[in-house]
């Protein structure tokens, strides 16, 4: 689905991607981890076209989304689906218009087809009954169901999800997770997910990608990567990454 090949981006002076490389199956659910500002939503935000890089390249089902601009980067742009870290939503539109805002954007249905659509999804993640209310009158954890419902409005073959979990406390974080796994089976989507739930990321996703100094250090299934013997990859698991490590 996703083939993304020597991807280099700076700024300035700061080399950001050294050359990252990674190969993502349809329908999989992939965590891209490793440590803050480490430019793993530099990453996130090249796959969907916000980003140009200085080399390399994404191929998004056989096209290179890299030499793309205008109608046909936007053409590409709609097999995706995006889960902002905070959410992004429209504070002065209700529940209801802020998940039924892609499908007037984008797609020509009637005013029936767009409620059954909405009804469908807030259904999907709980959320029936609350409609009229506003982002402000919500939880956290709501306006995160929120933010997936819209995104999944479409039915997009791709979801980015960027820092989902943010904020939440360990309750509702393993309730996003799971809503997460259940939405992923029920729609079927290809699903890349930038996380710092370790280890609880371990139990939703296929497989995980350790983004460390601008490549990708380690790729591999959760229990792979769990038996890593990479001393970088076993230090961050731990906990104790702290800035730069030096492995002798």
């Amino acid at each position: 689905m996703i083939n993304i090949v020597g991807l280099q981006k700076s700024f300035g002076e700061q080399k950001v991607l050294s050359g990252v490389s990674l190969s993502i199956s349809d329908k999989e659910l992939i965590a891209i981890i490793g440590e803050s500002g480490g430019g793993k939503s530099v990453l996130l935000r090249h796959l969907i076209g916000l980003l140009k890089p200085d080399r390399g390249k994404i191929v998004v089902e056989g096209e290179d989304i890299t030499k793309m601009s205008g109608r046909e980067l936007d053409g590409i742009r709609q097999k995706f689906g995006v889960v902002f870290q905070g959410g992004a939503l429209f504070d002065s539109l209700t529940i209801y218009e802020n998940v039924a805002f892609p499908l007037k954007e984008k797609m020509k249905l009637s005013r029936r087809e767009i409620n059954e659509r909405v009804e469908d999804a807030l259904e999907d993640v709980g959320l029936r009954g609350m409609e009229d209310k506003y982002p402000a009158e919500i939880s956290g954890g709501m306006k995160k169901r929120v933010a997936l419902a819209r995104a999944l409005i479409t039915e997009p073959k791709i979801v980015l999800f960027d820092e989902p979990t943010t904020g939440l406390d360990p309750i509702l974080l393993h309730a996003i997770h799971k809503l997460i796994t259940d939405t992923h089976k029920k729609y079927g989507f290809t699903g890349v997910m930038i996380s710092h739930d370790i280890p609880e990321i371990f139990h939703v996703v296929d497989r995980i990608a350790f983004l460390y100094k601008g490549t990708i250090e380690v790729v591999g299934t959760p229990k792979e990567i769990r038996a890593s013997s990479d001393p970088v990859v076993r230090q961050f698991i731990k906990g104790s990454l702290r800035g730069p490590i030096e492995i002798s």
